[in-house]
C-alpha cells in the first residue's frame, strides 16, 4: 500500500525531467512542422489531355477518344472515366479508387496508351497529369513595364525571371504566362518569287540545308584528336537576309531578293492583362512536400532582390498569394485555440478558487498540446487548419480531462485537509482510473469508424479526425501520469499542526435533484421533446457539403459567344474591367484570356480572372460576387460566367466537378441530349438560389473547310499537302528554322504579305504556287466552305451525356437541390432510353451524409460496448447511451437556430458530442455506484449528483467558452470548423439538463427496486 501511495513521490523527479523534455519536444515540433492550408493530399485523378491540331469534333471523338476510353477503362482501381472532345482536342478524367496508388495507376494508364499509340493519329500529343494540389500555383506575380515591348517582357521573365526565382528552394516549377515570343518572320513576295520561278518549298529547303550544325567526325593530327564541326547556323538578321535560295549560274537570288526579313512576335490566342494593363504573368509552383509558408517568405525576399537587378522601368508585384490566406487561417485558429484556453481557465479559477488547482490546470494542457504536437511531426502531419482546427476542437475535451482530475484531487483535499498531499493523490487517482479509462476510451472510439468514410471529405476529416484521437491519448496519459506530478511540485510543504487547523469541506447535497427524481414526468417529458427535435429539426435544416471559408480572393471565369475573335473578346472584358476595378474591396486582379490557371483545354474566347480582395474588406466574398455578377450581366450581357473562390475553384478542379450543382443527362443522341439540356437548365435558371446557370453545350468557332479538287490537282501536278502547307503559309506562317543568338532560340516563320488580315473572300482569291513557280488563285483547285462551329461532346464510362451546372446564391444545397429535382421530373420530358443523374458536390454530399450516419450508429454501437465493459451491465450501457444519442438534440437545435448548415463539419459535432455525453454520464454513474453500495438509491443519486455537480460545470462551461471562437467563425480557417463547433456547444448545453436531471431520474426508475450490491 505504501508503495502504491509514494508512487508519484518516488517518481517525481523523472517524471517532471519527462514533462519537461514533452514541452521543449512539443515547442521543437512546433517550428519545424510544416505548414500548409490542407493536409497534403493526393486526390485520385488522373487527367490525360490530347492534342490532334486542328480536327473536328466527330472525327476527334472516333479517332482519338474513344480509344483513349478503352485503354483507361482496363487500368486496375478504375472508378469511373469522364471526357471532353472538343474540336482538334480532348480532355479524360480518370477517377481510381481512394485507396489506389496514384503514381502505380498513372504509370499503367501511360502504359495503355504507349501500346495502342499505333492506332492513334502520329501528330497527337498526348500529355498524362494526376491531379493534385501542387500542380496549381501557389503565388503569382505580374511583371510590368510602360517601356519594353511584349517580347522584350517575355524574355526578361523568361531568362531572368524564372531562373533567378527557381533557386528558391521548395519550388518545383516557375511558368511564364503572357508575353510575346520573338521570331524572324520571312514575308515573302509573291510577285518576285513567281517571277524568278522560286517556290515556297524551295525557299523551305534552303533554310534547311544552310542553318544547322555538325559534326563530320574527328581529326588526329600531331598527337591530338580535333573534332571536326561544320558552323553554318544564322545568329542575326542580316545573316539570315543572305542565305542563297537558288543559283542557276546566270543569278544568284538571296532571301533579301524575295522577302522582307522582320523581328515580329509570335503569333499567340491569349492575351495576359493585370490591373488593366498588358503583362506577363509569373506563376510559381512548389514541390509537394514544400513548406509553402517558408517558401513563401524566402520568395518575398527573392522577389525584393529581383527587383533591384531588373531592368529600369520593369516592375513585378504580385497579384496572388495563398500563404497569405494560409498564415491568415492558421493564425486564426491558433488564436481560437490560446483565446479559448484562456477563458475555460479562468472558469476552472473561479470554480475551484485555488491558485494551485488552477495552475495545474495551466500547467497540464501545454504538455499536452506539446505531445500531442510530437506525435504528430514524428507522424509526418504538417501544421493546416485541419490539424489545428482538430486540437481546438478538442481542446474541451482535454480541459474536461485536467478538470475532473483536478477536481476530483482537490475535493478530496477539501475532505481531508489533514492528510498529506501523496496521500490525497494516491485516493484521487486510484478511485478514478476505471472511470477514466472508460470515459477515455469512450471518447476515443467514436473517431474509429471515421476510416469508413471516403471521398474528398473522408480524406480530410480523417486527417481531422486522427489527430483528435492522438490528441486525446495524449490527454489521458499527460493527465494520469503528469498532472499529479505538477500538482505535487506545486504544494509546499506545511507542518502536520498546520493542516490540522483547515476546516473541512463536504459535499453540499443539492435538495433539487430529490425534486426531479421524484417526479420522473419532468424528465420524461424533456425527453420526449429532445426526441421531437431529433425527428423534426434535421428535415428544416439547410444543408451543404464543406464548410465554406471567405477566402478574400475570387476566380471569375467566362466565355463569350463562340467564335468570337480573341480582339472582341479582349474589348468586352474591358469594358466589365472598369465594374471590377470599381468595387471598393477590390485590390487587385489578373487575367488570361484563352488560357486559365488549371490544366485544361481552353479556347480562344475562353478565360478566367484572378481577383484579390483588400485584406480589410467590408463584404464577404459571396456579397462582392453577388455585385460583380450582376455588374456582369449588365454591362456584358453576352459572356457567360462563372463566379467561385480560389482554393475551393481548385479543390473543384481535383474533384469532379467545380460547380455545387452538377446534373447529368444520359442519352445517345447529341441533338436529343442538347434540347434537353437547354430545357433542364431553364428549369435550374428558375429555381430560388441559384446562380451562373450553364446548359454544358459548348460550341467551338465556325470553321472554313476546304475541299480539294483532285482532278484540278492532277492536271497541275499538285497534292493536297502542297495545297495545305502554301494555305498556311498565308494564315499562320510555316516555321522553316531556328535563329541562335545568346543562348536563346528563335523561330524563323516563313508568311505571306497580310496573313493576319486575311478574310474569307481573300482566301479564295490566294495564288497559289505551281511547281514552275507560276500562280493560280486558290478557287481553282479547292472549294471554300463555311461550317457552323461544332458543340463539345461530353461522356461518362463510355455512355454521351450532357451536363448542366449551377453554383448557389444565397441558398443551399438541401433547400435547393430538392426543389430542383422535383421541377425537372415535372417540367421535362425524358425520351426513352434517357435517365438523369445529379453529380457534383450534392453527390459527394449525399454518400457523405450515408457514411457519417453509419458512423454514427456505429461510434454509439461502440460507446455502448465500452460502457458494457466497464460495468458489466446492459441496463447501465442502455441509459448512458440514451442520454448520449439524446444529447444530439441541442446540437440540432444550435444549428437550427443560428441557420447553420448541416455538413460534413456539423456532423462530426454530432458524432462528437455522443462520445463527449457518453464520458460525463461514465463518471456520474461511477460515483453512484460506489455511493450505493453504502447507503440508499435516492441518497447515492443525490450524492453523486451533487459531487459531480462542480466538475459538470466547469467542463461544460469550460468546453463551451473555448469552443466560442471557432463558433463565431472568427477569421478565414475558423469559419471550417464552425459548424463542428456549434454543434459541440449545442450539445454541452443539452448535456447539462440531461446529466443533471434526466439521468438521476432514469438511475431512480431502473435502481429503486434493485439496489446496487456490487
Amino acid at each position: 500500500m505504501r508503495t502504491a501511495e509514494d508512487f508519484f513521490v518516488r517518481h517525481r523527479k523523472p517524471v517532471s525531467l519527462l514533462l519537461l523534455i514533452i514541452l521543449l519536444g512539443g515547442a521543437f515540433a512546433y517550428s519545424r512542422m510544416q505548414t500548409s492550408l490542407f493536409p497534403e493530399i493526393t486526390f485520385p485523378k488522373i487527367k490525360i489531355i490530347a492534342d490532334a491540331g486542328l480536327q473536328p469534333v466527330d472525327k476527334m471523338m472516333v479517332s482519338v477518344t474513344k480509344p483513349l476510353e478503352n485503354a483507361v477503362k482496363q487500368v486496375p482501381g478504375l472508378q469511373y472515366v469522364r471526357s471532353t472532345t472538343s474540336r482538334g482536342s480532348c480532355e479524360i478524367s480518370a477517377f481510381m479508387n481512394w485507396n489506389a496508388d496514384i503514381d502505380i495507376s498513372q504509370q499503367r494508364i501511360e502504359s495503355s496508351i504507349n501500346q495502342i499509340k499505333n492506332n492513334l493519329p502520329p501528330e497527337l500529343n498526348v500529355t498524362v497529369q494526376k491531379m493534385n494540389p501542387s500542380i496549381l500555383p501557389v503565388s503569382g506575380y505580374t511583371l510590368e513595364s510602360h517601356t519594353k515591348s511584349p517580347i522584350e517582357l517575355k524574355q526578361i521573365a523568361t531568362y531572368t525571371v524564372k531562373p533567378f526565382l527557381s533557386q528558391v528552394s521548395g519550388v518545383s516549377d516557375i511558368r511564364v504566362i503572357g508575353g510575346k515570343n520573338k521570331e524572324y518572320w520571312l514575308i515573302l513576295n509573291i510577285q518576285k518569287m513567281s517571277a524568278l520561278g522560286i517556290t515556297p518549298d524551295m525557299v523551305s529547303n534552303a533554310l534547311t540545308q544552310t542553318n544547322f550544325i555538325k559534326s563530320e567526325g574527328y581529326l588526329s593530327a600531331y598527337k591530338m584528336l580535333y573534332l571536326t564541326v561544320m558552323n553554318a547556323t544564322v545568329s542575326t538578321r542580316d545573316q539570315l537576309s543572305e542565305v542563297v535560295i537558288s543559283n542557276d549560274r546566270k543569278r544568284v537570288v538571296q532571301l533579301k531578293d524575295i522577302a522582307d526579313v522582320q523581328i515580329n512576335p509570335g503569333i499567340e490566342y491569349t492575351k495576359i492583362n493585370a490591373n488593366g494593363h498588358d503583362g506577363v504573368l509569373v506563376a510559381v509552383i512548389k514541390q509537394p512536400d514544400a513548406n509553402l509558408v517558408q517558401l513563401s517568405d524566402d520568395m518575398g525576399k527573392k522577389i525584393s532582390a529581383l527587383q533591384k537587378i531588373l531592368p529600369a522601368g520593369v516592375t513585378i508585384k504580385p497579384y496572388y498569394v495563398q500563404a497569405d490566406f494560409v498564415n491568415t487561417a492558421i493564425r486564426s485558429v491558433s488564436d481560437s485555440l490560446w483565446i479559448g484556453l484562456a477563458l475555460a481557465i479562468v472558469v476552472a479559477i473561479i470554480f475551484l478558487r485555488s491558485v494551485k488547482a488552477s495552475a495545474t490546470i495551466l500547467i497540464t494542457i501545454p504538455v499536452t498540446l506539446g505531445l500531442t504536437l510530437l506525435i504528430l511531426y514524428v507522424q509526418g502531419y504538417t501544421l493546416n487548419i485541419m490539424t489545428l482546427g482538430a486540437v481546438a476542437a478538442a481542446i474541451g475535451l482535454i480541459i474536461d480531462d485536467a478538470i475532473v482530475v483536478v477536481e476530483q484531487i482537490h475535493r478530496t483535499h477539501e475532505e481531508h485537509p489533514e492528510e498529506s498531499t501523496k496521500t490525497l493523490l494516491h485516493k484521487a487517482i486510484s478511485y478514478l482510473l476505471p472511470a477514466m479509462i472508460g470515459s477515455s476510451i469512450s471518447t476515443i472510439v467514436i473517431f474509429v469508424p471515421f476510416i469508413l468514410m471516403t471521398g474528398v471529405a473522408g480524406a480530410y476529416f480523417k486527417v481531422m479526425t486522427s489527430t483528435m484521437i492522438i490528441t486525446l491519448i495524449s490527454s489521458f496519459f499527460v493527465t494520469w501520469l503528469g498532472l499529479p506530478i505538477i500538482y505535487l511540485l506545486l504544494t509546499r510543504h506545511k507542518p502536520k499542526k498546520a493542516a490540522l487547523k483547515q476546516e473541512e469541506h463536504h459535499v453540499k447535497k443539492q435538495r433539487w435533484v430529490s425534486f426531479f427524481i421524484h417526479k420522473p414526468v419532468v424528465s420524461i417529458v424533456f425527453a420526449l421533446i429532445l426526441i421531437a427535435v431529433i425527428a423534426f429539426i434535421p428535415g428544416r435544416l439547410d444543408s451543404g457539403f464543406l464548410p465554406d471559408m471567405d477566402e478574400g480572393s475570387i476566380v471569375l471565369d467566362y466565355t463569350s459567344p463562340p467564335g468570337t475573335s480573341l480582339d472582341e473578346t479582349d474589348r468586352m472584358l474591358r469594358e466589365i474591367e472598369k465594374a471590377i476595378i470599381k468595387h471598393p474591396d477590390v485590390a487587385a486582379y489578373s487575367r488570361r484570356t484563352g488560357t486559365q490557371m488549371g490544366f485544361f483545354i481552353t479556347e480562344p474566347n475562353t478565360g478566367d480572372y484572378l481577383i484579390q480582395l483588400k485584406k480589410n474588406h467590408k463584404e464577404t466574398s459571396e456579397e462582392v460576387i453577388s455585385d460583380l455578377r450582376t455588374a456582369v450581366e449588365t454591362s456584358q450581357p453576352a459572356l457567360r460566367v462563372d463566379f467561385g473562390q480560389v482554393i475551393g475553384d481548385m479543390l473543384g478542379d481535383l474533384m469532379t466537378s467545380t460547380q455545387p450543382i452538377e446534373i447529368k443527362v444520359f442519352g445517345d443522341n447529341q441533338a436529343t441530349l442538347q434540347k434537353l439540356s437547354k430545357q433542364i437548365a431553364d428549369v435550374v435558371t428558375k429555381v430560388k438560389g441559384t446562380a451562373d446557370v450553364f446548359d454544358g453545350i459548348v460550341i467551338a468557332g465556325p470553321s472554313v473547310e476546304l475541299q480539294p479538287d483532285y482532278s484540278k490537282l492532277a492536271q497541275y501536278n499538285l497534292t493536297p499537302n502542297a495545297i495545305q502547307t502554301q494555305l498556311q503559309n498565308a494564315l499562320d506562317g510555316t516555321q522553316a528554322g531556328i535563329v541562335i543568338e545568346k543562348e536563346q532560340q528563335s523561330p524563323v516563320r516563313m508568311v505571306y504579305p497580310g496573313n493576319r488580315s486575311l478574310d474569307i473572300n481573300g482566301l479564295s482569291k490566294q495564288s497559289i504556287f505551281l511547281n514552275d513557280g507560276r500562280l493560280l488563285p486558290l478557287s481553282e483547285v479547292a472549294k471554300v466552305n463555311i461550317h457552323a462551329g461544332d458543340a463539345e461532346i461530353q461522356r461518362e464510362n463510355l455512355q454521351a451525356m450532357g451536363v448542366i451546372t449551377a453554383r448557389l446564391d444565397q441558398g443551399s444545397l438541401g433547400s435547393v437541390m430538392p426543389v430542383i429535382q422535383k421541377e425537372i421530373q415535372q417540367k421535362v420530358n425524358l425520351p426513352s432510353g434517357y435517365h438523369v443523374a445529379y453529380g457534383g458536390a450534392y453527390a459527394e454530399q449525399q454518400q457523405s451524409f450515408k457514411e457519417l450516419l453509419i458512423i454514427l450508429v456505429t461510434a454509439s454501437l461502440l460507446v455502448f460496448c465500452v460502457i458494457l465493459f466497464l460495468f458489466r451491465e446492459v441496463r447501465v450501457a442502455f441509459i448512458i447511451l440514451s442520454i448520449a444519442v439524446l444529447g444530439i438534440s441541442g446540437s440540432f437545435l444550435a444549428l437550427f437556430l443560428t441557420h447553420t448548415p448541416l455538413n460534413v463539419g456539423s456532423y462530426t459535432g454530432l458524432i462528437m458530442i455522443v462520445g463527449i455525453i457518453g464520458e460525463n454520464a461514465i463518471f456520474t454513474f461511477w460515483q453512484f455506484r460506489e455511493s450505493a453500495r453504502e447507503g440508499s438509491v435516492d441518497d447515492a443519486i443525490v450524492y453523486s449528483i451533487s459531487t459531480r455537480l462542480r466538475p459538470k460545470l466547469m467542463t461544460a462551461l469550460g468546453a463551451i467558452i473555448a469552443l466560442m471562437p471557432l463558433a463565431l467563425g472568427i477569421g478565414a480557417g475558423a469559419q471550417l470548423h464552425q459548424p463542428l463547433a456549434i454543434a459541440v456547444i449545442g450539445g454541452f448545453i443539452v448535456a447539462l439538463p440531461l446529466l443533471l436531471v434526466v439521468l438521476p431520474s432514469m438511475l431512480r426508475i431502473v435502481y429503486r427496486n434493485k439496489p446496487l450490491t456490487e
